[in-house]
């Protein structure tokens, strides 16, 4: 006789030798892990929410907080296949074939279980964390965005626009991913702009390089020197240092639509096409 059997009694609904007992074992076991693993979940999420200073790393309490999780629900199964004396044979039978079952499942969810590792890989060497803004290769080209989540399967990216990138964690670990968020956050941007063989290219120096001083997020203007000559251009490379990449796009834009406005009261002629700003740290 049980301890349980002791408590709830010989009925046939709780026995552990019939199909009902083992039915409703089953289900108890199954409430139990799930309520626990949610407890689990919704505590460990407050204490992130109350943690303003960080002292806590997210990534790495969302991780292992999701491994509990399943660890809960593995222990939950251990314990019920030792408690049910059917499943005590059948327990016996499948470890004499681990091995093989084991074979099977590695081949049917490499992919699963590649980008399991390479979470956990991830999570060891951390070259990002949640809230890390990065650059990444998407199919739609070149993506930044914050790191939001790092699940066991999938890394999690809000994009500037409010998309979610969700990438497996094998391409996330075996891609070249530029962290943008570090100690000095400062960024040059780099604004190419082209003008006619005839116009002054001390005047458009000038131009530009007071328009950039005059800008409240240029941070340091180093210099704006030739450098292309083109068939039908000359082309001034801006040079300034900003305080992180969103600053520096917003000094891209507001210099282009300046440069444009001084330039038609100035009478010089800028020549088209013209090539995008390119931003590169420190």
């Amino acid at each position: 006789m049980t301890i349980i059997n002791k408590i709830f009694g010989w009925t046939e609904f709780v026995k552990l030798e019939t199909f009902l007992g083992a039915l409703f074992y089953a289900l108890l076991f199954l409430l139990v892990a799930t309520v626990v693993a949610r407890a689990l979940r919704l505590g460990v999420k407050k204490l992130l929410e109350r943690d303003e200073h960080r002292l806590v790393d997210h990534t790495v309490a969302s991780f292992l907080t999701q491994l509990a999780q399943i660890g809960i629900f593995l222990l939950a199964l251990i314990f019920y296949t030792h408690l049910i004396p059917a499943l005590r044979h059948v327990g016996t039978a499948l470890l004499a074939s681990v091995g093989v079952v084991t074979v099977v499942i590695g081949l049917a969810a490499q992919n699963t279980l590649g980008n399991v590792i390479s979470g956990i890989s991830l999570l060891l060497y951390r070259p990002f964390k949640v809230g890390d803004r990065v650059q990444v290769s998407a199919p739609t080209g070149l993506e930044t965005g914050v790191i939001e989540n790092l699940t066991l399967g999938y890394t999690i990216i809000r994009t500037n626009n409010n998309n979610r990138i969700i990438i497996p964690n094998n391409t996330m670990a075996s891609q070249v991913i530029i962290n943008l968020t570090t100690k000095d956050l400062r960024v040059m941007a780099t604004i190419p702009i082209g003008i006619n063989h005839n116009a002054d290219i001390i005047k458009v120096r000038q131009i530009l390089i007071d328009l950039a001083k005059s800008h409240p997020k240029v941070q340091e203007v180093v210099d704006c020197p030739v450098t292309k000559l083109g068939n039908s251009s000359i082309v001034l490379s801006l040079r300034v240092w900003c305080e992180d990449a969103v600053a520096a796009s917003q000094v891209e834009y507001d210099i282009y639509e300046q440069a444009k406005n001084r330039f038609s009261k100035e009478g010089i002629e800028i020549s088209f096409p013209y090539t995008n700003v390119i931003i590169k740290k420190e």
